[in-house]
């Protein structure tokens, strides 16, 4: 088994794992080792993919918390906002975009981890959310990234922790799935893709389902530190593989 399998065997069984457990975070961890070794539109479509995946096994395992209501929002931001990532993708400096989003979830997140009690912002209401899950929805068209400002959001509107897994797992899987068709609409997908998909698929399934199962054991204060601290080393792990490549560009 040659190295870049091994590499795609790995991502894909933590980023299951991750996924499970948080309901969200596929497309970063899984991108901190597929970084490494697999061309970039690949990479892509290869998160998509795997996100997807998980978050339907997720979604079979884990069904607490859900509103239809606290729901939509989201989710009619998201799909308004996928059009624009996939038409932005092309034209996008990849490194670029991770070395900005790397930066502001490793200053942010671990602020958050370390205040006692967040602030709850109450404001915006229905248009907030939905604005949220905009962001998300460009995110998912770039690059399978969908979960991370709804699951910000989430957070700092004191979701309790049912609420934020069933908005978050929920969303993912419509966002996901439109982002899955736009790809293969516009050829981001090919058939040359498929035998890597092929091994996502099963390298993921038993950790997306072990993480679900340790998902329904954990309390409010420990799901909150697991996402702050996953969306952390997140952050820490796109910049570890894009800022080497930016800095040998400059130089």
């Amino acid at each position: 088994m040659d190295s870049t399998l091994l590499i795609v065997i790995a991502g894909a069984a933590v980023a299951g794992f991750v996924q499970g457990l948080s309901g969200f975070a596929f497309g970063m961890v899984a991108m901190s080792f597929w970084a490494w070794a697999i061309e970039p539109q690949l990479a892509s479509a290869m998160t998509v993919f795997g996100a997807l995946t998980g978050q339907l096994l997720a979604a079979v395992s884990v069904r607490r918390g859900l509103s239809w209501r606290r729901l939509w929002p989201f989710v009619a931001g998201g799909v308004a906002g996928i059009p624009l990532g996939v038409a932005i993708l092309p034209m996008l400096d990849a490194q670029w975009f991770k070395v900005v989003l790397g930066g502001f979830l490793t200053l942010w997140c671990p602020v958050m981890l370390m205040v006692r009690k967040l602030p709850h912002i109450g404001v915006g209401g229905r248009v907030a959310d939905g604005v949220a899950g905009a962001a998300g929805g460009v995110m998912g068209g770039i690059g399978g990234f969908t979960g991370v400002v709804p699951t910000l959001w989430c957070t700092l509107r004191g979701f309790d922790k049912d609420e934020q897994r069933a908005v978050i797992q929920n969303f993912n899987l419509a966002t996901l799935a439109m982002t899955m068709a736009a790809y293969v609409g516009k050829g981001i997908v090919t058939r040359e893709m498929l035998p890597m998909f092929l091994v996502v698929a099963p390298a993921m399934l038993v950790p997306t389902l072990l993480g679900t199962r340790l998902y329904l054991g954990i309390s409010e204060a420990t799901f909150r530190k697991v996402v702050l601290t996953l969306l952390t080393v997140s952050g820490v792990a796109l910049l570890a593989t894009s800022a080497p490549v930016l800095m040998a560009r400059a130089g």
